[in-house]
């Protein structure tokens, strides 16, 4: 055999590498040209290769910080939350949440132009609240938010001095943080538009918006350091799911040809559902359309064409007036829909939550119901039912009661009520999905005479949370009259174990009255509220205010099936208010 020398060796080793080098960078080349669907992904997150859209996938759940850094006072708890502790991102960290979005308005805390320099103990205590979370392990979002609508909407006609501030507050935020890691990620604004409504975008619109992304883009990437591969998130217009947005959006991100994008839209349900308004008591047929339609528009424009999404709010709009606003069971089914159909479109969620939710100082779920249904949504279905409200009737002969369930692939294993298990057979039956309570058990657990509720039963299932059903024993509501003044105008109401579900309000002249005036139902929380506490039906001062002197027919439709006319007439600030 030819000996080969050192120097010979080194050679050939040398142009070997070369060969293959060139071959893989050649394939490489090739399997690019073929692809059809935008730029390449990619992303080195702390030193490690990852696609966006592992890194979104791992983003997943998150939980935002709202009304608190975003609050438009001089303080974080100037909108009603607590100072933020490094214990409470330890605590969110142990519900399981994998990221956390810090939304924040620099408005207050930015001085005067041309520098627009921010407060720096204000941009000290962001970078606190970012490095807690960092610590707890956290990916970490943090943003320009209330500023959209405090100054940024305004661009349209002040162009130059609007582009001026935001390209400021990001030349800022960006020199502050590019050293943090890639688990931090900015986000260019919250919801933007340029104007006071929330309507359909322009053209011009559209342009202001590819504008600031563009531009804060650019100053992320030219501070150097980590922010060269940072992850950016943009968003569409208003952060909505409209086609329009999203294709424009989709124009934005393969414009900058940057593989460290992710897209984000926000989503809060069918509006007549989300804030129970137009007789949108129920999680239907169009309130579900509505949504499959939004995540099917985002993952066929952006996550399907290689964009991650992330979902950066979600929730129901009636809960900035109370959690309460939507019937609970209703509720719970559009959480469980949702969540696992943003799993199917593999769409990152993150909660939006203002001090709703998680209580910030005893770090306990107001609703440990939505909870569990948002912890399941990330591992399966969860099942559910048609409704969670069994009426029995007050002096009326009890029948046996049918529930359609939703058993989404899972199996009922078992139901029990205070702890004792129920009699499968004797107790109820079940047929396919359909549940049934025999009347002889509902008699037995309605025979106290109590009106309300008398049991909540507990069915149990092989996977996923419990679905309580509540039994309440009724009788006709009885509303009285009443005089009184419109701003604290309410209805001595008897409830008698119903539940109000929503009111209808029409002049008697003809004509809808009162606030949304192309509806009949008024919007359950802003217009009107129960108060079963108090015996009384509230009608708000925002109903009075859109309501005209003269007589108004209001129905109240009660969860039981039961409709409650009663009248009420106007004038000025006096009303009159007559029971049929």
């Amino acid at each position: 055999m030819k000996t080969v020398n050192k120097k010979s060796r080194l050679s050939i080793f040398l142009i070997a590498t070369l060969l293959v080098a060139l071959f893989s960078t050649s394939m490489s080349a090739a399997a690019k040209g073929n692809e059809s669907n935008g730029p390449e992904r990619g992303n080195h997150s702390g030193g490690s290769q990852q696609t966006m859209q592992q890194y979104a996938e791992a983003m997943q759940p998150g939980w935002n910080l709202g009304n608190t850094l975003d609050a438009t006072g001089e303080d974080e708890t100037s909108w009603g939350n607590p100072r933020v502790t490094k214990e409470l991102i330890h605590q969110i960290a142990a519900q399981g949440y994998k990221s956390i979005r810090i939304p924040i308005t620099w408005q207050q805390r930015m001085g005067n132009a041309p520098a627009y320099k921010i407060d720096p103990a204000f941009m000290d205590r962001v970078e606190e609240v970012v490095d807690w979370s960092l610590d707890e392990g956290l990916y970490v979002m943090i943003n320009m938010h209330h500023d959209s609508w405090l100054w940024v909407k305004t661009m349209g006609t002040d162009h130059d001095g609007v582009l001026a501030r935001y390209n400021a507050g990001w030349t800022q935020i960006a020199e502050r943080f590019k050293n943090h890691s890639n688990k931090l990620m900015f986000e260019s604004i919250n919801e933007p538009r340029f104007n006071d409504g929330w309507g359909d975008a322009t053209t011009a619109d559209f342009a202001l918006l590819d504008e600031l992304n563009t531009s804060m883009h650019q100053i992320v990437r030219d501070s150097g350091a980590n922010n060269a591969e940072r992850p950016i998130v943009l968003p569409t217009y208003a952060t909505s799911g409209t086609q329009a947005g999203l294709d424009e959006l989709y124009k934005t991100i393969t414009k900058l040809n940057d593989p460290n994008l992710i897209a984000t839209i926000h989503y809060y349900g069918y509006w007549p559902f989300s804030v129970n308004v137009a007789g949108g008591t129920r999680f239907d047929d169009n309130a579900k359309n509505d949504l499959t339609q939004t995540f099917d528009r985002a993952y066929n424009t952006l996550v399907a064409k290689g964009i991650p999404v992330v979902l950066g709010e979600f929730g129901l709009l009636g809960f900035d007036k109370n959690i309460g606003t939507i019937e609970q069971g209703e509720k719970l089914k559009y959480f469980e829909f949702l969540t696992s159909y943003l799993k199917e479109k593999k769409i990152t969620q993150m909660l939006w939550d203002n001090g709703q939710h998680f209580n910030r100082t005893t770090y306990k779920w107001s609703d440990t119901e939505l909870f569990n249904i948002l912890n399941m949504g990330l591992k399966g279905r969860s099942s559910t039912a048609a409704s969670d409200l069994i009426y029995v009737k007050k002096d009326e002969a009890v029948q046996d009661t049918s529930v359609a369930l939703n058993l989404n692939g899972n199996q009922l294993t078992g139901i029990e009520s205070n702890g004792k298990k129920l009699n499968k057979g004797d107790d109820y039956t079940l047929d396919g999905d359909v549940l049934t309570f025999k009347a002889s058990f509902l008699s037995k657990v309605t025979d106290s005479g109590q009106l309300g509720e008398n049991a909540v039963l507990t069915a149990q299932f092989n996977k996923g949370p419990d679905w309580r059903f509540h039994v309440l024993r009724y009788n006709t509501p009885v509303l009285y009259s009443y005089n009184g003044i419109a701003s604290t105008f309410s209805i001595p109401t008897s409830f008698n174990g119903d539940r109000l579900a929503t009111m209808e309000a029409e002049y008697t002249t003809g004509g809808y009255a009162g606030p949304q005036s192309w509806t009949a139902f008024k919007e359950f929380g802003y217009a009107f509220t129960p108060s079963y506490d108090t015996n009384e039906i509230k009608l708000l001062p925002a109903f009075f205010n859109e309501v005209n002197d003269g007589q108004v027919n209001l129905k109240f439709h009660f969860w039981s099936g039961n409709v409650i006319t009663y009248t009420i007439t106007k004038s000025g600030t006096s009303i009159t208010g007559i029971a049929s």
